[in-house]
């Protein structure tokens, strides 16, 4: 896949920030010498983490070359490394794991979860937010255009976008034995957008992007175009003349 742009994703910094925020507010952490914000991507996260702990050093591992220079360009003061989620492991002490957005396209993440926890020292928290928006209409339709026309055959579309989230339950399993307390829930998001154009460009920073690189510019124009069409025909505008963009996520925070 392509590389993720940050031009895209900070297209709705507002709205994308604003689960890092009610996610950081539920971590019962006063202090920490070190904090990894986990998929950080253009920094945005890694913001709320540095005027949370200004004391701490602060650690941003992304994937995505463009992200990381966005983000050492916001937040000076702290280390950004690219590394693979999956694969990467913090050189020492860590008091607080961060992730807002990230895991959903970890494979196998619930057992990356574990891995990060058990490095924690006592009261150590790992917080996490996960999109949990497979099932949401959104989706629903990028599944939908992608089952259909020239470009259904293509081993990335037939997989439409990610895996199903495992259930909420399963992390709960998948953590408590690891920590002390784990604290889970869901809110469901309905961002105020512009028009129905915003939603389609909304995913051109997420869900899409692997689909899109996974074709040549005449046929990602054209699948573009037929998801802005479905878009336009099922998301109602409402009384001012905008859209909602309905998008659950799920977050946990993990006391070690």
């Amino acid at each position: 896949m392509s590389d993720w742009s940050a031009r895209e994703y900070l297209k709705f910094k507002e709205e994308r920030t604003r689960p890092a925020r009610d996610l950081l507010a539920h971590v019962q952490l006063e202090q920490a010498r070190v904090v990894v914000d986990l998929g950080c991507g253009p920094g945005n996260s890694t913001e709320l983490l540095v005027a949370r702990y200004p004391d701490a050093e602060v650690i941003g591992v992304d994937s995505s070359l463009d992200m990381l220079h966005h983000a050492r360009n916001r937040s000076r003061n702290c280390s950004f490394i690219q590394a693979n989620l999956a694969t990467w492991k913090p050189a020492g002490r860590v008091d607080l794991f961060f992730s807002s957005g990230a895991f959903q396209w970890v494979p196998d993440h619930q057992t990356v979860l574990q891995r990060f926890v058990q490095v924690l020292p006592e009261c150590g928290v790992l917080a996490v937010q996960i999109p949990d928006i497979t099932e949401t209409p959104a989706l629903a339709l990028i599944r939908e255009v992608a089952s259909k026309g020239p470009w259904a055959d293509n081993p990335v579309m037939c997989k439409a976008v990610r895996d199903q989230m495992p259930t909420t339950d399963s992390y709960y399993d998948a953590l408590k034995p690891l920590c002390a307390q784990v604290d889970i829930w869901h809110t469901i998001y309905n961002h105020v957008l512009a028009g129905t154009d915003a939603i389609v460009e909304w995913f051109m920073g997420s869900a899409l992007r692997p689909l899109l690189s996974a074709l040549d510019p005449e046929a990602s124009a054209h699948f573009l175009a037929a998801f802005a069409a479905e878009i336009d025909r099922q998301h109602t505008r409402r009384v001012d003349g905008r859209v909602l963009l309905e998008l659950p996520r799920l977050f946990i925070v993990a006391m070690r």
